[in-house]
């Protein structure tokens, strides 16, 4: 086995995905070039940063990678890409946040006692997302 999953030689095994799945292949790249373009209301940059914040949520290490890079070609910052890094952790963990209120209500419905008084644990104000 080797030491570790994530290898950068592995995008040579787009090739295979190439000849398994030719239509679909050509049709995702299109698709990635039209939302890769320059042009639009939404500059490079910011187009780029926000594929980082995708990124960073898929944990597509790939990804990471690829948008890291073309985000500094499109002039963003080291500042910038931190504060993208901490934009995605806040509304990593409002989805949370959120989900946990629907367990709440889940556990609730199913007879169970709930812990917080609903009328003080109001979270909508703080919670990102």
């Amino acid at each position: 086995m080797e030491a570790h999953y994530h290898d950068p030689t592995d995008r040579k095994y787009a090739a295979n995905l190439r000849r398994g799945a030719g239509a679909e292949f050509a049709a995702f790249r299109e698709f990635n070039a039209a939302v890769g373009r320059e042009t639009g209301a939404v500059p490079r940059k910011y187009r780029e940063l926000m594929s980082v914040a995708v990124a960073l949520t898929t944990q597509c290490v790939y990804c990471i990678e690829t948008h890291v890079d073309a985000a500094r070609e499109a002039g963003a910052t080291a500042d910038e890409l931190a504060e993208t890094v901490f934009v995605t952790a806040a509304m990593r963990a409002g989805g949370a946040v959120a989900h946990g209120r629907m367990a709440m209500k889940l556990f609730e419905r199913g007879g169970g006692d709930t812990a917080a008084d609903t009328t003080k644990a109001d979270l909508t104000t703080t919670t990102p997302g």
